[in-house]
């Protein structure tokens, strides 16, 4: 997939992957959010991203979509991925369709880094309940991302035997002991040359606005 041409239909904001710190800006209104909702007809799951460096296999942040019968979020505390028409407030995305959620996947990707994908099966009770406690969190500090995300899990029915841990690999193995969970590893090999990223999304961005 050509990460940065999707992005720039999307108008994304990409930089490297990592919690270094939430470049989201402002949050969202209440409005915004209401329209964006998104419900998913699939199961009640909720799924933890690891994002990590090929070159040293270090976990470089965590991420965690969870789809409840209500709607479909994203919690991705401390993250730096961020996309118009996707409001975010508090480290929470709404919004979450289909296209967003392999967008979403697909900005981690690239030539340094792979997104490791864990899947569980929850009930629907239990996907609402870290939905009202994602809300409930606020946004987080620079590099706090997976013990942010390990905090709400190990309150959850079902995940208090998880690891408390500050480290994306640690939290990631954890989870991936949990029955009835469910693997995937995406690599994609973009660039990571964010200057060249930058360039062929305005490139992109011309083209698309010619074209119109």
């Amino acid at each position: 997939m050509n990460r940065r041409a999707v992005f720039a239909s999307m108008g994304a904001t990409v930089f490297v992957a990592g919690c270094g710190g939430n470049i989201s800006g402002r949050d969202a209104s209440a409005e915004e959010v209401a329209r964006a909702v998104y419900r998913h007809d699939g199961p009640p799951e909720i799924v933890l991203y690891t994002m990590i460096n090929n070159r040293t296999g270090s976990g470089a942040h965590s991420a965690m979509l969870i789809n409840a019968p209500s709607q479909r979020v994203i919690y991705d505390p401390a993250g730096n991925v961020r996309f118009n028409g996707v409001p975010e407030i508090g480290d929470v995305l709404y919004g979450i369709t289909p296209t967003a959620r392999v967008h979403f996947e697909s900005a981690h990707a690239r030539s340094t880094y792979r997104v490791r994908i864990l899947s569980r099966p929850v009930s629907g009770e239990v996907a609402e309940q870290a939905l009202r406690m994602v809300q409930a969190q606020g946004a987080v500090g620079p590099a706090l991302c997976s013990n942010a995300v390990a905090v709400i899990l190990r309150k959850l029915p079902g995940f208090e035997g998880l690891s408390s841990s500050w480290f994306p690999n640690k939290l990631a193995d954890s989870f991936a002991r949990l029955p009835g969970v469910t693997e995937r590893v995406l690599r994609e090999d973009d660039s990571d040359d964010k200057e060249a990223a930058i360039a062929e999304l305005q490139g992109k961005q011309a083209q698309t606005r010619q074209g119109q």
